[in-house]
């Protein structure tokens, strides 16, 4: 009879890989806590960039940011930072998102991005004032406690699953949010916020 060698099989081996890669997956793969954890970093660094576009373009337009009439989504007014505040159209993806990568170098009016924006401020408005988000749950103002990104992970608002979102404010800071709005975000007097296209 002959006896059994100490060590793994080959199906043993396969079986422990297996494991060991869903483990991976649910705990630091993009989907998970930590994933988003990192993706929102880099989002609010994508904001961050994206802030210093807006104010080229409100110092050329009389302080202005940008502004479509009859606007309905985000794409229309930050479209016009492109080509000439910005080339670089992956500012415009937020990168714990699902949406397909923009065209380098060109508008963008009919296609989707990933950000909601507070259209109609200007850059000397309160400096704590919401300019530009990851896109939420819901247009118009939110109080404290009310749902600003989703909750469950689905759409609208989850562009970082479940796990909150980045808020761009008007003087350049990022700040990340869960859910539910931990302050109010209301709409200044001429603001409207846009979401991007479902």
């Amino acid at each position: 009879m002959r006896a059994r060698s100490a060590g793994f099989s080959y199906i043993e081996l396969l079986v422990c890989t297996a494991i060991v890669g869903v483990l991976y997956v649910m705990m630091l793969g993009p989907g998970s806590a930590s994933g988003q954890s990192r993706s929102k970093a880099r989002c609010a660094e994508q904001l961050r960039q994206m802030h210093q576009c807006l104010v080229l373009f409100a110092a050329e337009h009389g302080g202005a940011f940008p502004a479509v009439a009859e606007a309905t989504t985000s794409e229309a007014p930050l479209s016009q930072l492109v080509p000439l505040y910005t080339t670089d159209t992956s500012l415009f993806i937020c990168p714990g998102s699902k949406d397909a990568a923009l065209p380098g170098a060109e508008p963008f009016a009919a296609r989707r991005i990933s950000y909601a924006y507070y259209m109609g401020l200007r850059s000397d408005a309160v400096h704590q004032t919401a300019l530009v988000s990851d896109g939420q749950a819901t247009n118009g103002a939110k109080q404290t406690g009310e749902a600003i990104f989703s909750a469950d992970g689905k759409a609208p608002g989850n562009k970082h699953r479940r796990y909150g979102g980045n808020v761009l404010f008007v003087d350049g800071s990022v700040e990340a949010f869960p859910p539910q709005a931990s302050r109010d975000f209301p709409l200044p007097p001429g603001t409207t916020l846009l979401n991007p296209r479902p």
